[in-house]
């Protein structure tokens, strides 16, 4: 099997259009880009919480992939990314259906590099304490800078606990799919997995009638003579549909069960998944989102039918954490570059940095993205491997909340900072839009905030260990502001 190299196929990492050129008017009282700086060294509050956390041991690979996310290529590459959409081309010349989405090269490139790190995988493949949280430090500097790359990253991440608790049932999980899913190389291809170097899985749960309501799914699966289920239904939120599988929930004979639907079947042929037509969505434009119908499409049924959602709510646990992460990281994101614009910039005689009321706005967005880095943090211990049934307990309660309110605070966040740079900030030209525009996102995939609120009910209500874990927490700050 010929190794890929992703490099190789899209050119160098300096694309043409990735960046705009010098206006005449630079350094005419305009401050410098927001780039070209470490965004784990210029981060205390993170790197304290890394290390309050159990993290300290990767002090030196978050160093250096705070030296790439903070990069002028990497925001050259996010910019790029967002601005040339991923394009759905359903047949080729010849009139044949192909479902292929052809992605911009920047898209390529951001993929291999967050790759590399491990943002999909490291916590699985390297189990040792600190593992969750040196993971979440890594995806929320990721997430300052550009977040559709992060949704196949996010699920590929989500689904390897799923697929391991399954693979001693289903050998060939451990065989084919366990591995690739760990690898750190990226490979786009549309081949048989055995003849890929890496893969990535996505989730396929909402239907058009639907929406949260899970258990409304009309999508059907019907067992087929060689074991396979064979699905036929659609998906109506189908997020990066050029993954190698997919886990969808569909309802067989003994009710909605959980099914890995792949991509391309062992034999090289297209499974019978239809990508009707991409999202046209505010934000996360990067990022493909689709429409599509499965037309006896075959699929391989993940523990037992009728146990759909408890199969999979553990993937959706991991998405919800990174939903989380990722809106920390756009509060942080967007509050770096307000304080470093007020440094730069005068009027009225002084830097606006030195301005009272302005001092008082920037130490408001600080308070708040330090607040929600911390928290953040320490809900990622939780996930750790070796977590106590308490951390376990309280996992079960703060996800949903943090979920609810971290997600839904990083709309006001963004535009607080717009507002920093005022008219600067909002042209396309600054990254302030892009961060507005992706802002909204988190609070609404992976469940809405009243659905969050319904989920905290439910767990304080049939958990007793969970609300004793809350409250045992919440005693540790108790009078910490006296």
């Amino acid at each position: 099997m010929k190794e890929f190299k992703i490099e190789e196929a899209v050119g160098s990492a300096t694309l043409p259009g990735a960046s705009a050129p010098e206006s005449e008017g630079a350094g005419a009282n305009q401050p410098p880009p927001f780039e070209g700086r470490n965004l784990y060294l210029t981060d205390r509050a993170l790197r304290s919480a890394a290390e309050r956390e159990g993290a300290a041991w990767a002090r030196q690979r978050l160093e250096a992939w705070g030296a790439v996310t903070g990069s002028a290529e990497t925001y050259s590459l996010a910019a790029r990314a967002n601005r040339f959409r991923p394009e759905l081309k359903t047949h080729d010349r010849f009139g044949n259906r192909i479902d292929e989405v052809v992605f911009d090269p920047a898209w390529h490139l951001l993929m291999a590099s967050a790759m590399r790190e491990g943002e999909h995988c490291s916590p699985w493949a390297e189990p040792r304490a600190g593992a969750q949280v040196a993971r979440a430090v890594a995806y929320l500097m990721h997430a300052e800078v550009e977040n559709g790359t992060q949704c196949p990253l996010t699920m590929t991440y989500a689904a390897l606990p799923v697929l391991r608790r399954h693979q001693q049932a289903l050998p060939w999980l451990a065989q084919l799919w366990v591995p690739r899913m760990l690898a750190r190389d990226y490979d786009p291809r549309a081949l048989p997995l055995a003849d890929k170097t890496s893969a990535l899985i996505g989730m396929g749960m909402t239907e058009r009638q639907g929406g949260s309501d899970v258990r409304a799914n009309t999508t059907r699966a019907i067992l087929s003579s060689d074991g396979e289920y064979r699905l036929s239904g659609h998906k109506w939120f189908f997020s990066a549909p050029m993954c190698d599988a997919h886990l969808v929930l569909a309802q067989a004979p003994g009710g909605l069960s959980c099914f890995l639907l792949p991509r391309i079947l062992p034999d090289g042929t297209r499974n019978a998944v239809r990508i009707n037509r991409l999202k046209d969505k505010l934000g996360n434009r990067s990022n493909a989102s689709s429409e599509v119908e499965f037309d006896a499409a075959s699929a391989w049924l993940l523990g037992d039918e009728g146990r759909g959602v408890p199969v999979i709510i553990e993937m959706v646990q991991h998405t919800r954490l990174d939903c989380i992460i990722g809106s920390s990281g756009l509060m942080r994101g967007a509050a770096a570059q307000a304080i470093h614009h007020a440094a730069h910039r005068s009027a009225f005689g002084k830097r606006l940095v030195e301005a009272p009321l302005m001092q008082n706005v920037l130490a408001d967005l600080t308070v708040e993205t330090e607040a929600a880095i911390a928290l953040t943090l320490r809900l990622a211990r939780t996930f750790e491997a070796d977590a106590s049934e308490a951390e376990r307990a309280f996992a079960r309660v703060a996800t949903p909340a943090l979920k609810y309110w971290l997600c839904k605070r990083a709309p006001s966040v963004v535009a607080e900072a717009m507002e920093v740079l005022g008219g600067n900030g909002y042209v396309e030209e600054s990254a302030l839009p892009r961060l507005y525009r992706e802002a909204p996102l988190n609070s609404i995939w992976e469940g809405a905030g009243n659905v969050m609120c319904l989920d905290v009910l439910r767990a304080t209500r049939r958990e007793p260990a969970v609300v004793e874990a809350l409250l045992a927490e919440l005693a540790l700050a108790r009078g910490a502001n006296s």
